[in-house]
């Protein structure tokens, strides 16, 4: 399939990150510069940039943005490398949930420590790959939309939670990459998306991207899955990830779990669409995913404009966590990986290596 999206979330250009502010979608559709390092922290840290693909994509850009500004300090080779890793690890912790973020640091500090480059051909270096790094998600999407599309019913009716779209990632999607390749091969697929409280990512976000891309979509609250599965209304349920644990435990927007539970129960198909950077294998189970914990205004507050007492309690997970049992399949690059995940995630990195050697 040809990568033809109207939207591109966030790309390198003339040595600044350009990328599209979700915070004010759908009102205003407007993209700004990210020139330094720590304003690309922030608008990780703000939710400019979200999903996790697309932060990964965001902390290489930032190493780059980092780089380029220690450049005119006059520092040795030795001083800018020791500097540049700091600073790579600090953009790793803008955000603690989605390892795509960790991941795509990593790959950026080993650029660093291994490199026989001067500092000039260093930041070059990291430049180009951190373009990789987004080119590679696109085919990555790609490749899991095909997969995905695969397990797809004629005429499906797809419930999805979040934002796991071309917003989400290098510009195709994973989740709702899985719905673009399907509705290409039968145009009756359609969608659900749920507002995804406390940020309404469905509701602004995935309604926005599908009505753009023209495909049929449903919005719902969070509370009213379990009513359209009774009525026999959803075939199926795709969602993204911010981290799967060797176990195939994994982390998604706060809200999954309560969906994949329902759709056990109607035994309806819940399925996970992620990239393999998204596997955490050090990690074994999903108890051990950090899950962030964000502003308390985020659920007290709807527009600016407070919906509560200012005197109540308020706890705000930004993410909770699967447990592998409720998932039909895991949709990846390689292919969908199927129960015991153990042993099919540990495959899925054994082809994936392959193909890297090829």
């Amino acid at each position: 399939m040809a990568f033809d999206s109207k939207i591109r979330p966030i790309q390198w250009v003339d040595g600044v990150s350009r990328m599209l502010d979700q915070t004010i979608i759908p009102y205003e559709y407007k993209y700004v510069d990210i020139t330094t390092g720590q304003d690309m922290f922030d608008a990780i840290k703000n939710m400019i940039v979200r999903g996790a693909p697309a932060i990964g994509i965001a902390g290489a850009q930032g190493v780059v943005l980092y780089a380029q500004e220690l450049r005119n300090k006059n520092l040795s080779l030795k001083e800018f490398k020791q500097q540049l890793l700091e600073k790579a690890d600090y953009m790793a912790t803008s955000r603690p949930t989605a390892v795509n973020l960790m991941w795509a640091c990593k790959q950026q500090k080993d650029i660093i420590t291994n490199s026989g480059s001067d500092i000039d051909g260093l930041i070059k270096e990291l430049t180009d790959k951190a373009v990789e790094i987004e080119k590679d998600d696109i085919e990555r999407c790609i490749k899991i939309g095909e997969n995905g599309a695969d397990v797809v019913p004629k005429g499906a009716t797809i419930l999805t939670h979040c934002n796991a779209g071309a917003l989400a990632t290098g510009g195709y999607g994973t989740a709702l990459g899985v719905v673009r390749s399907a509705y290409d091969r039968d145009n009756t697929v359609q969608v659900f998306a749920d507002e995804t409280r406390p940020r309404q990512q469905g509701a602004r976000l995935t309604t926005f991207e599908l009505a753009m891309d023209g495909i049929p979509v449903t919005l719902i609250t969070d509370g009213m899955c379990s009513y359209f599965m009774s009525k026999g209304m959803i075939d199926m349920v795709c969602v993204g990830a911010d981290r799967i644990a060797a176990n195939g435990d994994t982390a998604n927007k706060i809200g999954t779990y309560t969906v994949a539970i329902s759709a056990k129960y109607h035994n309806v198909p819940f399925y996970i669409a992620a990239p393999l950077s998204t596997i955490d294998t050090s990690i074994k189970s999903g108890k051990e995913i950090p899950i962030e914990e964000r502003s308390h205004e985020e659920v007290t507050h709807i527009n600016g404009k407070i919906i509560c007492s200012d005197k109540v309690k308020v706890i705000n997970p930004g993410f909770d966590v699967t447990p592998n049992e409720l998932i039909a399949g895991i949709i990846t690059e390689v292919g969908i990986l199927r129960a015991p995940y153990e042993k099919s995630i540990k495959e899925a990195f054994e082809i994936h290596q392959k193909d890297l050697l090829q």
